[in-house]
């Protein structure tokens, strides 16, 4: 057995799991995510997948990946680049080796590098490291697949003592795993693991945190987990046994953090997990009409799953409706919820216009991706900003909230679902793909310390003179429960008197309907605009909204530390805006705006900010930016 290695310490590292859709490296990178989360490391995680079904095994474009930046302290993105890549075919190799650092250690799978492999990747010789300009001592070259089948298939009684069956991959033998027997094709489902096992033995991590979460997540099936478990032995053995000079063990401890329990939490479950605690901090029931679409259908599985909560859930035949049973429910006295994608919310925008005028609370949560039309459907743009403003059709103000990261989700569905309650209105809530399915240490709540939530019932006091758009001094109509003696009402999508409730056609009346409406939107209290770095005398401002706030901040901090005086404004709220944005964005003679769209928000702040006229910094590449290409970018304006 070799000596072990000195193991050394490092502030962050950045690990890419990849290989073909079917061969588990979304779980694989959301187990060591949440093995990292749980030992107090800052993480941020990107899931990376191909939109196919099931793309040909082995194909360039059937390659999933999933990033995991973990530090010491808080960690801002998934990184730029990898220190460690998987790759656990040829295909894999080929498509993820550009996000590898000069510097990466690369674990290979060299089952997954026959003849045929190499020629359905692309590759021109055999030679494969070569012809990629990979040096040799920097692979851990590894017989994985070959490994796990010996570790799971049991020695036959006819063969010599010490000889293991392994068997072709047209064959199907079994083993037997804690009493239960295991085909060819289950044990190579456990691939995944050995690859696991060999990060967790070069990040110094303990293996029985990762097999209680198997246990947990297997409970059902015992055999598989303890399966899993062998094969996560195995890898970490191999790692231990047969490493070179050339790998080093490496641990990144945490920093002091906050005391309090922690999860690795997606953007998507988090956001499930905010309107579940805006309701009950309501008391009020939750309910989720939704019809599924990439990437927003976890949030609809999540809520699902509550039904203890008071949650209900249906999955409607068609965008429109389930736009519309959302509105039905708050019609009804619930919290009501829609979600989908961008062009989800084209259908919906019909519905959120009857919210508009009966102003009803309602949450509308677009998960952005790729477009137009189906475009990009597992990638990631802000490209929905302008529709979320201003598509609908007449004038229809709508309070619009985008959420800055995975765990932000969760306040930014609690506060949208607070402003949609306290003022009646329906609430737009902007995520994307990348917060949605990237994932980040998230700080359990405690309920009692959230923000109370006071919806305005019609007091009832009322009773008797009330009609449907009477209003509270802060311009939000009343809100009267069906089923309240005295309170009896209708309410629909054709004007209404402001003073009776009856339909009108009255062109004074319209007029005053449409200014009250939009004076309510622009009466709700946000919170100020917080300007981080250099904030009295910073000689560029960087200014974004919604999921970029990590990648901008990593930006301005390399900046500052190149000696450079630098801002950063980040908009979370985009209707209304903060009070303070004219003061903000006036203060610093040079002003970026960054996003990943054509420029949606530089132009609606350039409408709502007189004399405001930033550079602006434009990708739609359906990926998130690269630090790197920000830190040129924004160097090249500094020097203007």
């Amino acid at each position: 057995m070799a000596e072990q290695l000195e193991v050394k310490e490092l502030d962050q590292v950045v690990v890419r799991f990849s290989g073909d859709s079917g061969d588990g490296m979304q779980l694989v990178g959301n187990i060591f995510s949440t093995v990292s989360a749980t030992v107090g490391n800052g993480i941020s995680t990107f899931p990376d997948y191909p939109a196919d079904i099931r793309a040909p095994q082995g194909s360039l474009t059937g390659v999933s990946g999933f990033q995991v930046h973990i530090g010491a302290g808080k960690v801002y993105t998934p990184g730029d680049k990898c220190d460690v890549l998987v790759a656990m075919n040829a295909a894999a190799l080929k498509t993820q080796y550009r996000y590898a650092k000069p510097q990466a250690t690369i674990i290979i799978d060299t089952d997954s590098f026959g003849p045929k492999d190499l020629e359905k990747a692309q590759f021109q010789t055999e030679d494969y490291l070569c012809e990629m300009g990979i040096d040799p001592d920097r692979v851990i070259q590894c017989p994985l697949t070959t490994m796990v089948k010996q570790a799971l298939m049991p020695t036959p009684p006819s063969a010599p003592e010490g000889a293991t069956k392994v068997g072709k991959s047209n064959e199907a033998p079994s083993g037997a795993v804690g009493g239960v027997s295991m085909d060819m094709k289950s044990v190579l489902k456990c691939r995944n693991m050995f690859a696991l096992g060999l990060v967790c033995w070069l990040f110094d991590r303990d293996l029985e945190l990762v097999n209680n979460f198997l246990r947990e997540k297997f409970a059902k099936k015992p055999a598989i987990a303890e399966a899993n478990i062998k094969v996560i032995q195995a890898g970490w053995d191999y790692g231990h046994n047969t490493h070179s000079s050339a790998v080093n063990v490496y641990r990144v401890e945490s920093k002091e953090k906050t005391p309090g329990r922690y999860m690795d939490i997606t953007g998507n479950k988090a956001t499930a997990y905010g309107f579940i605690a805006a309701a009950e901090k309501a008391g009020l029931k939750l309910y989720l009409g939704s019809y599924p679409i990439t990437p927003a259908t976890d949030v609809l599985h999540e809520l699902s799953k509550h039904k203890s909560c008071g949650v209900i859930t249906v999955q409607c035949e068609d965008e429109i409706s389930g736009c519309a049973s959302a509105l039905g429910a708050s019609f009804a006295g619930a919290l009501g919820v829609t979600s989908t994608s961008g062009p989800g919310i084209c259908l919906k925008s019909e519905a959120m216009n009857l919210a508009v005028i009966m102003e009803l609370p309602l949450v509308v949560l677009d998960v952005q991706r790729g477009g137009p039309a189906t475009g990009l459907p597992t990638k990631s743009e802000q490209t929905d900003l302008l529709q979320a403003l201003f598509g609908r059709n007449g004038e229809s103000p709508m309070p619009v909230m985008a959420a800055t990261s995975p765990t932000d989700c969760f306040d930014a569905a609690y506060q949208a679902s607070k402003i949609a309650l306290e003022h009646m209105t329906p609430v737009v809530l902007l995520t994307d793909a990348f917060v949605a399915n990237g994932s980040g240490a998230f700080r359990l709540p405690e309920m009692a310390k959230l923000d109370p939530i006071n919806p305005p019932y019609v007091p009832e006091e009322l009773k008797g003179k009330w009609t449907p758009y009477m209003r509270a001094e802060n311009g939000t109509r009343y809100w009267a429960v069906p089923g309240r003696e005295g309170f009896a009402h209708i309410l629909g999508g054709l004007e209404k008197d402001s003073n009776t409730g009856a339909i009108s056609t009255n062109p004074e009346n319209h007029d005053l309907m449409t200014r009250l409406r939009q004076q309510k939107i622009a009466n709700i209290q946000v919170p100020d605009l917080e300007v981080e770095g250099d904030v009295e005398d910073a000689d560029l401002l960087i200014v974004g909204f919604g999921s970029t706030y990590g990648h901008l901040h990593s930006a301005m901090d390399e900046l500052r530390a190149a000696g450079k005086k630098v801002a950063q404004a980040h908009f979370k709220y985009l209707n209304p805006l903060p009070k303070n944005t004219d003061e903000v964005l006036a203060k610093c003679k040079k002003v970026v705006v960054a996003e990943q769209n054509m420029g949606q928000l530089a132009a609606y702040l350039r409408m709502k900010v007189d004399g405001f006229v930033p550079y602006q910094f434009n990708q739609v590449k359906g990926q998130p930016f690269v630090v790197e290409e920000l830190v040129n970018a924004f160097e090249e304006i500094l020097k203007k």
